[in-house]
């Protein structure tokens, strides 16, 4: 029963801590994610293409993609490595800001 409750406090403050925080990372697309995540001009065009042609763009830091919810806000940035701030739900990320990452 501890192992429980403590197991339900560690998921509560994990997910509390995941509520409103900052990332950074790179906007890419959901067909190539992480493949695209990266500085290079090929990667940058490719994931503008893409989400262009209808794959919806994606958020990845640290390898790892998630969705975005609110994917209007992000589409100036696809291809650039930017800093967001706003909300994580499962595998879903939604924007309050973005900017671009010195």
């Amino acid at each position: 029963m501890k192992k429980l409750i403590v197991s339900a406090l560690c998921s509560a403050v994990f997910s509390f801590g995941l509520a409103a925080a900052e990332w950074t990372g790179y906007v890419s697309d959901a067909a190539c994610g992480a493949a695209n995540a990266n500085d290079s001009q090929a990667s940058k065009e490719c994931a503008k293409r893409c989400v262009e042609s209808g794959s919806p763009p994606v958020l990845v830091v640290d390898g790892k993609v998630l969705a975005i919810a609110n994917a209007d806000k992000v589409k100036p940035h696809v291809g650039e490595k930017v800093t967001v701030t706003g909300e994580v739900k499962g595998e879903k990320i939604t924007i309050a800001s973005i900017r671009r990452a010195g």
